[in-house]
């Protein structure tokens, strides 16, 4: 069979949509599968529904694996994307040939580093996007020089862009970029460029280049928000043998998706998704819709898992089709998170709707195990400042919230059986063991009251600070 490019997927008879040439107007750092599947989906409908033309140079932010960018330009930056998961109750299934990428370069290879400064000076290009996971936005003084090739870090990478740029263009207020930061840490774009600034002053780099690259460029801070399962392995078999092509670069994702991006108001005129009608928001403020997702998404996980997974269950869809679990968490959110929010009613509703569907996707097996991981702290950031605000408006304490937190305290105590040095071992009430996994601290903790009446255990959960 042979490898997938524009030859080979016109032999096939895909009559989707493809845009083979168009001007490289997107410098994208990061070429994992969350991207692919979120960005540069977007990007490809805007060039299909909204006239973008433009194309996507991915360039890889470590060295760790250069075989991806070979894939991706013998593939000539081609690759099928499936989008799948329950929408308003109904079973989604969507394959689309992603064609909005030009290619793949790893600055690290000899020579390929002057393609990413090349590309800085270019007139066509406009967004630069990053996801280098959340430890990719970091300032290490010293870490990285001006003439490194490339600099180590990706703020310092950037920064050197950046600087290529103002050069290239003796410092025109109009060549500025879009930077669009989808790391996921609080207020990612405001760190980026803070990062920036100090790796310019680290170069002594001239006041007037700081100046432009603050004034002329837009860091945005983003929110994102799509379950990427990435490569297919135990059907990619089936699926290029249905597609008729060989296509490593495989991806797959849910159908839900929604961008938040921080910005001035131009910027949804200038950035193509508005006029696609995709799911992507323009706001002064990101705030509201981080609260909304870490408060209804986040806070429905851990507010109903761990009682589930001791009641027995295993992943989050069969929750969903168990009335009794189902129902508490529609409590919970409905009357108990929701009414603690600030951003319009309807918006909230429809956005808790997008939930239930987001937990009864058939194509992922979302184990509760999993979610369960940390759940000192989750419980802490998700759902306690709705159980706070709660009380604060309602006067009392909040019936499903406050369960939630003896099911958390259950989870952690549940016949203890022994403590490694990676897990606290229990057995849910029918017998099976399970592994706890959270901070050290936490694990002996709970070890060290064991034995404890539910009185003494709550009361010393309760009175400690440290969770």
């Amino acid at each position: 069979m042979e490898t997938l490019n524009y030859k080979v997927l016109e032999s096939t008879g895909y009559n989707g949509y493809i845009l083979k040439d168009a001007p490289v107007k997107v410098m994208q750092f990061g070429e994992g599968n969350f991207l692919r599947a979120f960005v540069d989906y977007f990007i490809d409908i805007a060039n299909e529904k909204a006239g973008f033309n433009g194309k996507v140079k991915l360039v890889q932010p470590i060295a760790n694996f250069p075989q991806m960018a070979d894939w991706m330009n013998e593939q000539e930056g081609l690759y099928t994307l499936y989008l799948r998961g329950s929408e308003k109750g109904q079973k989604v299934d969507a394959k689309r040939v992603i064609s909005c990428v030009s290619d793949c370069v790893c600055p690290y290879s000899e020579g390929k580093w002057d393609e990413v400064l090349a590309l800085a000076r270019s007139e066509d290009l406009e967004i630069v996007v990053s996801n280098t996971t959340e430890a990719g936005i970091a300032y290490t003084q010293g870490d990285s020089q001006f003439d490194q090739v490339p600099p180590n870090s990706f703020p310092a990478k950037l920064t050197r862009v950046l600087y290529e740029r103002y050069t290239a263009f003796k410092g025109a207020a109009d060549k500025g970029l879009i930077i669009l930061s989808c790391e996921l840490i609080d207020n990612n774009g405001k760190e980026l460029q803070k990062c920036c600034n100090n790796y310019a002053k680290d170069w002594d780099l001239e006041p007037a280049f700081i100046d432009w690259m603050n004034t002329a460029n837009t860091f945005c801070s983003t929110l994102v928000d799509r379950i990427v399962t990435g490569y297919p392995r135990a059907e990619a078999a089936a699926l290029n043998e249905e597609n008729g092509y060989e296509d490593n670069l495989l991806d797959t994702g849910e159908v839900f998706g929604f961008w938040v991006i921080e910005g001035p108001e131009w910027l949804e005129e200038e950035l193509p998704f508005k006029k696609a009608n995709l799911p992507i928001l323009v706001t002064r403020d990101h705030t509201p819709y981080k609260k909304r997702k870490v408060r209804i998404l986040n806070g429905a996980h851990t507010t109903m898992v761990l009682a589930a997974y001791l009641a027995g269950q295993n992943i989050v869809r069969n929750c969903m089709q168990d009335e009794v679990i189902k129902g508490f968490m529609n409590k919970a959110l409905y009357e108990e998170i929701i009414p603690t929010l600030t951003l319009p009613k309807e918006e909230l509703m429809e956005f808790a709707a997008a939930v239930a569907d987001r937990f009864n996707n058939p194509f992922i097996d979302h184990a509760l195990l999993s979610i369960a991981l940390n759940s000192t702290s989750k419980w802490k950031a998700r759902v306690m400042p709705s159980f706070k605000a709660y009380v604060e408006n309602e006067g009392k304490l909040p019936a499903c919230l406050t369960m939630s937190l003896a099911a958390y305290i259950a989870f952690y105590s549940c016949n203890v059986q022994s403590l490694n040095d990676e897990a606290l071992m229990c057995k849910r009430p029918a017998g099976d063991e399970y592994a706890v996994k959270d901070d050290r601290p936490v694990l002996e903790f709970y070890y060290a009251h064991k034995d404890d009446d539910a009185k003494t255990l709550a009361e010393a959960v309760l009175s400690n600070e440290s969770f």
